[in-house]
């Protein structure tokens, strides 16, 4: 590596060239993160990570880099806003008004388009790549939510954003709708400042969560959130918590929706997070009727092939209960009845459940 050069001249050409890779935002953090760890030690003793053992195994090694990638001296952040490209000025209301839909699926708005994972691991690598052009060899690794890495402390740590009082990253002129992602470079690069936070005393995002998983200010409980429920968890969907899952079928963007931050996220440039079709505005019914074949195909390239087809159709089923609950009957019962014999157990519990609703008597 080079040695002759200006490292603070290196992170303006390191930001520019992540505008050239359509990123929104670069920040530099530190490798010490040793305030971070009693929260993450006391989150994970509390069990909130629920069945996301890495959480636990990995211990404070997410709050230590230089652990983690040995010899890493700085951390090279990232943001990559996912707005979809022709998305309304009201697209708030319009995402509430999908809620008050019973029949209606909902996907939430990061999953609709391509895999996060490969379009943001993709362009940190370019830019890795580009930084070695300049300097010579550098070691180097890329993460896209892939490690046990501490992204938001990395992200406020570097001024990308606050953390929010649902433990997410905003900021004044892009609100919550973004990725992350980091470089972890063995260079010691002068690390960018943070910034304030401005949540002052809205409270939004805790009285919008549906299932009240978020405890207090950035204090989430992720064994109550939709989107740990119909994403990370494996087994039955705790039965006190399915009444409150409405129609949403993978994620939940509640606590976004009702950000006032939220009003200046930002719209991509890239397509690649334009919707695809069917996973808006689909019918609870039409994607039950996937064959597994189907929902691999559909969702080829998508982050939500990784839940696999039972955790799909057991997430539906439980929808499908919900709109039994309001009243919601075209086809719904029919849909269920085709799927009560499902070799998988968890499916076979979740429409065995579903189809019990009934509108509640008061």
């Amino acid at each position: 590596m080079r040695s002759d050069f200006d490292a603070a001249q290196l992170v303006t050409q390191i930001q520019a060239w992540g505008r050239e890779l359509a990123l929104s935002q670069i920040g530099v953090a530190g490798v010490d993160l040793s305030s971070a760890e009693p929260g993450l030690a006391a989150w994970i003793d509390a069990g909130y990570h629920g069945d996301m053992d890495y959480m636990a195994r990995h211990g404070m090694k997410r709050a230590r880099p230089a652990e983690l990638v040995p010899g890493t001296l700085s951390v090279i952040t990232a943001r990559l806003d996912y707005l979809p490209r022709d998305t309304p000025d009201d697209w708030q209301n319009t995402e509430l008004q999908r809620l008050q839909r019973p029949a209606e699926a909902v996907v939430s708005l990061y999953a609709r388009g391509r895999d996060y994972h490969k379009v943001l691991r993709a362009r940190l690598q370019k830019l890795a790549e580009r930084i070695e052009a300049a300097i010579g060899p550098l070691g180097h690794r890329v993460f896209t939510d892939s490690a046990p890495v501490l992204e938001t402390e990395l992200a406020q740590r570097s001024g990308l954003g606050w953390r929010g009082k649902h433990t997410l990253i905003l900021h004044r002129q892009g609100g919550s709708l973004f990725f992350l992602g980091e470089i972890y470079v063995n260079m010691a690069l002068p690390p960018t400042a943070p910034v304030s936070a401005h949540c002052g005393g809205c409270s939004a995002c805790i009285g919008a969560c549906p299932t009240q998983a978020i405890l207090g200010p950035q204090r989430l409980d992720a064994r109550r959130c939709i989107s740990y429920l119909t994403i990370e968890h494996a087994g039955p969907i705790p039965e006190a918590l399915r009444p409150l899952m409405g129609n949403r079928i993978y994620g939940c963007d509640d606590c976004q929706l009702v950000c006032p931050w939220n009003k200046y996220a930002q719209r991509t440039p890239l397509p690649d997070f334009d919707p695809r079709d069917g996973l808006a505005g689909a019918s609870l019914v039409e994607l039950f009727g996937w064959t597994e074949a189907e929902f691999l195909q559909r969702t080829e390239g998508s982050p939500i092939r990784r839940i696999g087809h039972t955790r799909w159709l057991r997430n539906i089923a439980v929808a499908m209960g919900n709109a039994l609950r309001q009243g919601n009957e075209p086809g719904i019962r029919e849909a269920l009845a085709a799927r009560s014999d499902h070799p998988d157990a968890v499916v076979k519990d979740a429409v065995a459940w579903a189809t019990e609703q009934r509108i509640p008597h008061h």
